[in-house]
């Protein structure tokens, strides 16, 4: 399950690099247009976004109500949505082998995992999407140019939020704050990392805090229900 959530984090990277080479143009709506388009032909379900904000000459862009849905026959009302994606680059990077990113920050993400039939849950389905599309996508790139790397000299995701749906709750499930995470200078110490690099150094952190706050949660209801199992026994003594 924790490993299938971490898609939701992939998805935002995604979104993230798109914004910054798009940086150069001033229209707005067509990087929310770009967006929305390539990130639903990528993840294979609705990719929207209520606004984009960007400022060529000062390399910065904001990305406001990103939402991710969920692939046919689950029932909650999306896999992944953030509140506010802000991303500040420096321009001059852009055309050279090393995109220089000064901060990313992610505000408000909710990623609902929900479990599915056959042992399938929207983050699974999603992954697969991916996967087959990144797949093309790679094996084109590979013949043409090599990636281009990129510098992270700050990274904040705050006020993040897991949701956990159970099959057998149709649709509902229980909330999990995480706490936030702030990671500094992303491949500064070899000169760059790839996207997918990025996306595991990220992965990591938020792997690390999802399953304490999972364990954590776990533990706090089996407390519960062998407080409350213990109360009715007594009942009966």
């Amino acid at each position: 399950m924790k490993k299938t959530l971490l898609v939701g984090v992939a998805i935002l990277l995604i979104v993230l690099g798109g914004a910054a080479y798009w940086l150069y143009s001033s229209l707005d709506s067509i990087v929310k247009t770009a967006i929305e388009k390539y990130g639903s032909e990528i993840t294979q379900v609705a990719v929207s976004v209520n606004a984009v904000a960007l400022s060529p000459t000062d390399g910065k862009g904001e990305v406001k109500g990103l939402r991710v849905g969920n692939p046919k026959g689950f029932r909650t009302p999306h896999a992944v949505s953030v509140g506010a994606i802000e991303l500040a680059v420096a321009p001059a990077s852009l055309t050279g082998d090393v995109v220089l990113i000064r901060k990313i920050a992610i505000a408000s993400p909710r990623i609902s995992y929900e479990a599915g039939s056959g042992d399938k849950s929207n983050f699974d389905v999603i992954q697969q999407n991916v996967d087959r599309s990144l797949g093309k996508g790679k094996k084109e790139k590979d013949k043409n140019s090599p990636e281009q790397k990129m510098i992270v000299e700050h990274l904040l995701i705050r006020d993040i939020k897991v949701t956990y749906s159970p099959i057998l709750l149709e649709g509902k499930g229980f909330e999990i704050s995480l706490p936030d995470i702030e990671l500094r200078d992303i491949g500064k110490a070899k000169g760059g990392v790839t996207s997918g690099e990025l996306v595991k150094v990220v992965t990591d952190a938020l792997m690390t805090r999802m399953t304490r706050a999972i364990t954590n949660s776990l533990k706090g209801t089996a407390d519960i229900t062998k407080s409350v199992t213990d109360g009715v026994k007594g009942l009966f003594k």
